[in-house]
């Protein structure tokens, strides 16, 4: 939904899920243990102006999955009153009050190539929340796709929520790997192929498909 936003990014550690392709593994298995720092909410406004200085206005909450912490509300207040608009990514298991004064909200339910289960009941809870929101506040629908089953999954989430924004992303299948330029050519031919199968399908006539932008332009490279 914010594709191509210039934006500072708030990274938290922990998540209830441990999809088999997530590319923020570090924030929940324990190899980024080193890179964890407890904050309260000034220090880390104080950390982004640190960075950032006055070259940036928007905010991304990511992780791990940040709905974990309700201790985060202090964070998303402080940030309201200093001006900056912000979002959050989140796979739509858990609700958090804080999550009402985001602005842009993205519910990202992991499909079977993850291995994870949708809590449906819950993901219908958190979407009528978010409905209910004042004008200015907006969220959408992510689905990240690697085979015709996510796809499949992709068109009951759509069903499910034909009212919501939605967007199709191409999965990265290799983490790992570091070859930049042969790894976007490889991710963009996957591209192709999602588009495609969306162009066939008269289920998905209102989605949009997407690129995971960062990844063709930096690869696998952390902090970006």
């Amino acid at each position: 939904m914010v594709i191509g936003q210039k934006t500072m990014f708030v990274r938290t550690a922990g998540c209830d899920y441990r999809c088999s392709w997530c590319d923020s593994s570090f924030t929940w298995d324990g190899s980024g243990a080193g890179d964890i720092s407890k904050m309260r909410a000034q220090e880390i406004w104080q950390e982004l102006r640190r960075i950032g200085g006055d070259r940036f206005s928007h905010v991304t909450l990511s992780g791990g999955n940040p709905a974990l912490l309700p201790q985060l509300s202090s964070l998303v207040s402080l940030l309201k009153e200093s001006g900056i608009r912000m979002a959050v990514e989140t796979q739509g298991s858990r609700w958090q009050d804080w999550l009402s004064d985001v602005e842009e909200v993205t519910i990202s339910p992991k499909p079977p190539s993850s291995g994870m289960e949708t809590n449906w009941v819950t993901l219908d809870s958190i979407i009528a929340n978010l409905v209910n929101r004042p004008s200015g506040y907006t969220f959408s629908l992510k689905v990240v796709i690697f085979n015709e089953e996510d796809l499949a999954y992709a068109k009951r989430v759509h069903t499910r929520y034909p009212d919501a924004a939605m967007f199709l992303q191409v999965g990265n299948p290799d983490v790992e790997r570091m070859d930049i330029q042969v790894h976007a050519s490889d991710l963009l031919k996957q591209y192709e192929e999602l588009i495609q199968r969306v162009v066939d399908s008269a289920e998905l006539n209102n989605v949009r498909v997407l690129p995971q932008l960062h990844t063709l332009v930096w690869g696998n490279k952390r902090g970006v």
